[in-house]
This record gives C-alpha cells, sequence and structure tokens, in this order.
C-alpha cells in the first residue's frame, strides 16, 4: 500500500486521533544484530555495530523490497534534538500513524521510511533517521549527518532548555556535513500541552529567522501539523534540487536517484533531445 501526502492536517490540536496502519521499515539499535520481517515489512539492525558499507548496502535492498514501488528521488533526513522532545513519536505517527504515551529512548539511531507523491508523476522516498538525544550516543550519531540532505530540528515547546539547545544542534550538524548543504525546518513539538507551554510563538520564530530556516509547530498525540512539517522540508529540498542548489554526488548518500524512473527538467530534456538529434 502507498502513501501519499495530505496538504491539510489530519486533526487539530483539540481532536486526537486513533491509529491507522501503513508500510514502514523501522530499523532499532538492540544490544545484538538481528533482523526481524513482518507482515508489515518490519526489520530491524543494529546500527550501532554494523559496518557502515554493509548497512547502506543492507538499507538499499530492504527498502526496494518493502516498498517496491516507483520513485524518482529518495532523500535521506535526520531528526536532531535533545531526548524526550519526541522525535521518535514525530516518526511513529508520520510512517505508521499511530501514538504511543510510552516511549523508551532511542539508542544509537532508528530508521523508518516512507514514499510520497511530492507532485503529479514524482515520488520520493524519505530515509529517516531518529537519533539518540543523549551525549552519550554523539559519536555514533554524528556519523550519520553528512549523508544526510534534510533534517529536522526539534525541541519540546514545554521544556525552556531544549529549546535553548537548538543552536548547538544546528552547529554541530552544520560543521559535520560540509562540503554537502542540508535543510532544516525548526520544530516545536507537543503544541497539545499549551496550558505548560515554556517557549513563545515569537520565540521560536525569531530563532527560525536566525537560522534562515521554517518553523512549524506540531503534536505526534493529537496529530497536529505532522503531515505539514515533512512536506514542507521534503518541498523545499525538492525545489532546490529543481534549481540545481541541491544535486545527487557520488559518495554522498543524502539524495539518489531512483533506479526504476527519472525526472527531467526543461533544461535536460533540451539536452537530452540535442544529443539524440541526428541532423
Amino acid at each position: 500500500m502507498d502513501t501519499y501526502f495530505s496538504t491539510t492536517d489530519r486533526a487539530t490540536d483539540s481532536a486526537c486521533l486513533g491509529p491507522s496502519t501503513k508500510n514502514h521499515i523501522h530499523l532499532t539499535a538492540p544490544t545484538f544484530i538481528g533482523l526481524r520481517s513482518s507482515p508489515l515489512h518490519t526489520l530491524n539492525v543494529n546500527t550501532a555495530s554494523a559496518p557502515a558499507l554493509s548497512l547502506s548496502l543492507w538499507l538499499e535492498l530492504s527498502t526496494r523490497h518493502a516498498m517496491d514501488t516507483l520513485w524518482q528521488y529518495q532523500f535521506r533526513i535526520i531528526l536532531l534534538g535533545d531526548s524526550t522532545v519526541g522525535k521518535s513519536s514525530l516518526l511513529k505517527r508520520f510512517t505508521d500513524g499511530v501514538y504511543s504515551d510510552v516511549a523508551d529512548p532511542t539508542v544509537g539511531v532508528d530508521f523508518y521510511a516512507r514514499s510520497l507523491d511530492i507532485e503529479p508523476g514524482v515520488k520520493i522516498k524519505l530515509q529517516l533517521w531518529d537519533t539518540a538525544g543523549q551525549e552519550r550516543f554523539r559519536s555514533i550519531t554524528t556519523s550519520y549527518y553528512r549523508n544526510s540532505v534534510g533534517g529536522l530540528l526539534v525541541f519540546d515547546l514545554t521544556n525552556r532548555k531544549t529549546f535553548d539547545h537548538v543552536r548547538e544542534w544546528h552547529r554541530e550538524v552544520s560543521e559535520h556535513i560540509l562540503p554537502h548543504h542540508m535543510v532544516y525546518i525548526l520544530i516545536g513539538h507537543k503544541s497539545d500541552l499549551n496550558r505548560d507551554r515554556k517557549v513563545t510563538r515569537d520565540e521560536a520564530e525569531q530563532l527560525a529567522a536566525e537560522l534562515g530556516i521554517r518553523y512549524v509547530e506540531t503534536s505526534a498525540k493529537c496529530n497536529s501539523n505532522v503531515e505539514r512539517a515533512f512536506e514542507l522540508l521534503t518541498r523545499d529540498i525538492y525545489e532546490l534540487m529543481k534549481m540545481g542548489e541541491i544535486s545527487t554526488r557520488d559518495g554522498w548518500d543524502g539524495v539518489k536517484s531512483g533506479l526504476t524512473a527519472k525526472v527531467l527538467y526543461p533544461a535536460e530534456e533540451e539536452a537530452e533531445r540535442e544529443k539524440s538529434c541526428n541532423c
């Protein structure tokens, strides 16, 4: 079953939704290397200890098998922020359509996937990486920065410290991705807890303006703006690709071209016609 973007939110802050089902892939980092397959194509692998090359190849093969569909581009997107801000909840809501009040802290890196129709005839496959917020896992998670093209900087609207740490996350990632380019979006999460808010919208919007990025407030619990946040980031990356500011590169996994289809922009179409002309 394919999954598609919705241009409107499925719910508001005052109306929480129940679970739904979507195809997905989920990699966790248990204490051992393991592989498990289920009818929902759920797969587990130890990202903390698996060799980078074999892990990359395994991901490519497993995602193709589990998401047997045409796609023009693959974007690798990473979620960043302190522990307990709700990164895993956002991803589970976005990929699986479910929410749980109980969530164990991410150990190492978790992986999810979802394909999206970004415009007629163009399907984007997203590799979504959920990084551990604890300092002791930082050496593991930093290795994933450089091969990502998009980043969600997530903070908890009810926890001021997580907001104060956003600049640190942005600076750390920006230092590790050079010479590549990453597109960011700032996420103020847990908007359903408005009475406990410790960060105003004006403050968050000011920070986003300083960083030159978008700002969206979300709630995984009430499914508010979750779709919109991922849609905006994906569209921003895609538009930069069309402008030539982001492109596929050898040795970089941030953006990959699909093996099953090719998208030609006007300039590329003209070049293709000239190459095929025999006159």
